[in-house]
């Protein structure tokens, strides 16, 4: 099998338990900001963009997660959102959700799914 590494995102290996980790993908104007999530051998990716104000949900680089590590959090006005399915259970954003990315791991690696080139950030 061969992998397109123009896909590939990082190493599974790479992702902290519970963790997450930033990346871009593209160039211009307009590239995609998202972040991935890891829980056991599950990964989800979300673009970085809080549904309440829509801007970028970590300060500082990486921090994307409460302290333990249980949800993802809104560093400007603390919402809080479901790993698995990015839905905001607390904040002012509250019954909105994150825009989910499509990824797969394949080999160990994560990579952007089919249908991920589509996204663009909404207002």
């Amino acid at each position: 099998m061969e992998i397109d590494l123009s896909r590939v995102l990082c190493r599974i290996a790479d992702l902290s338990d519970p963790g997450a980790r930033s990346f871009t993908v593209g160039s211009g104007d307009w590239p995609l900001r998202g972040f991935l999530v890891r829980r056991g051998n599950a990964v989800q990716a979300y673009v970085n963009h809080c549904p309440h104000q829509g801007h970028p949900l970590n300060l500082r680089p990486d921090g994307f997660l409460t302290g333990d590590g249980s949800l993802i959090a809104c560093s400007s006005h603390g919402a809080l959102f479901e790993l698995a399915t990015g839905y905001c259970v607390a904040g002012p954003c509250a019954g909105q959700s994150l825009r989910s990315i499509p990824v797969r791991i394949e080999a160990g690696l994560v990579m952007l799914g089919d249908g991920a080139e589509a996204l663009a950030p909404q207002d």
